[in-house]
């Protein structure tokens, strides 16, 4: 087991290249570079134009490589999700975009490695908060609506499917 070098790096999803940030990172470890874009863009196509974390393990010794993939900001699921292209300018008054109850759950689901959540619930929660500042409406109303719902129960059946 040789010496091991990490690289962390933001990359667009199916965008990657040689260029900055992966190619002067992993450049000098001595690595087939296109090898290592080709695998990220592979693993990031169905992040598409969303801004996801990669971080590269490389051995030196055998210039072998891991790859983890992170997920992308709560944002960027909301914006691929509602099909817009960023959220509203004005959150209060416009809503870009909505969301159905179900899309928030899957959301939801995809942040669930990295919220410090203690449940389904509380992150659907933080999913609907991030919709409210975005001016992304949840089930065709407002979401802070949607929020004092979910503190009352009034949503719980939905989550236990």
């Amino acid at each position: 087991m040789g010496e091991k070098k990490v690289v962390n790096a933001l990359i667009v999803g199916g965008k990657a290249t040689a260029g900055p940030p992966l190619g002067p990172a992993l450049g000098p470890y001595g690595v087939n570079v296109l090898v290592i874009v080709n695998k990220i863009n592979e693993t990031t196509k169905d992040y598409s134009g969303m801004r996801v974390p990669v971080k590269i393990t490389v051995d030196l010794d055998t210039k072998e490589f891991d790859l983890e993939v992170g997920v992308p900001t709560t944002a960027a699921l909301v914006v691929k999700e509602a099909g817009i292209q960023k959220g509203s300018g004005t959150p209060n008054k416009d809503f870009v975009g909505n969301l159905s109850f179900q899309q928030v759950i899957d959301i939801a689901k995809a942040k669930k490695e990295q919220s410090y959540s203690k449940d389904l619930k509380s992150l659907i929660r933080e999913v609907v908060g991030t919709c409210i500042s975005m001016g992304v409406s949840v089930e065709e109303r407002d979401p802070r609506e949607i929020q004092k719902e979910i503190s009352e129960g009034k949503w719980d059946k939905a989550l236990e499917g």
